[in-house]
């Protein structure tokens, strides 16, 4: 084991590389406009085993989407609550990252208006709008993807 682990060391391999791996963009933003509770309960998995940074707010989103597909209101309101406090902590830790703002909108925008979270879609629009360029190719294009039916971000926007 000494013997691996000095390898790991000499040759540089680092040990977030392994973990960040796990995660895809890709496959994250197809879970999140999936319907399937069963996708998204593995998507969370891979990421309660990943290690990055930015993890917790992909989390939130996440929970705040499985809450909308289960059907006991305590445990829906208490998943939304608490992926809401993950996104939340994220965005107000790095308040330049623009997909964040935009996780975020999609959820407003989706949310019933009984939970009271959509106090932030106007901004969250405009600086999405006005950093869309800076963003992830990937990122752009669900933004496109998602700005087809949106009422709130259009594709004329972009």
């Amino acid at each position: 084991m000494k013997f691996v682990l000095l390898l790991l060391v000499v040759f540089g391999i680092n040990f977030n590389s392994f973990t960040r791996s796990n995660f895809d963009k890709e496959i994250f933003y197809s879970v999140l406009s999936s319907n399937q509770l069963e996708k998204i309960e593995n998507q969370l998995n891979i990421l309660q085993k990943s290690s990055f940074p930015e993890k917790s707010a992909y989390e939130g989103v996440l929970l705040m989407r499985k809450a909308g597909l289960i059907s006991k209101p305590i445990k829906r309101l208490n998943l939304f609550k608490q992926g809401a406090k993950q996104l939340e902590a994220s965005i107000n830790a790095d308040l330049n990252n623009y997909e964040f703002r935009f996780l975020r909108l999609m959820i407003q925008e989706n949310a019933p208006h009984i939970l009271g979270y959509h106090s932030d879609i106007e901004n969250d629009k405009l600086l999405i709008k006005k950093h869309f360029k800076s963003l992830n190719p990937i990122v752009q294009h669900y933004i496109l993807n998602y700005s087809k039916s949106s009422k709130v971000l259009h594709t004329e926007d972009f």
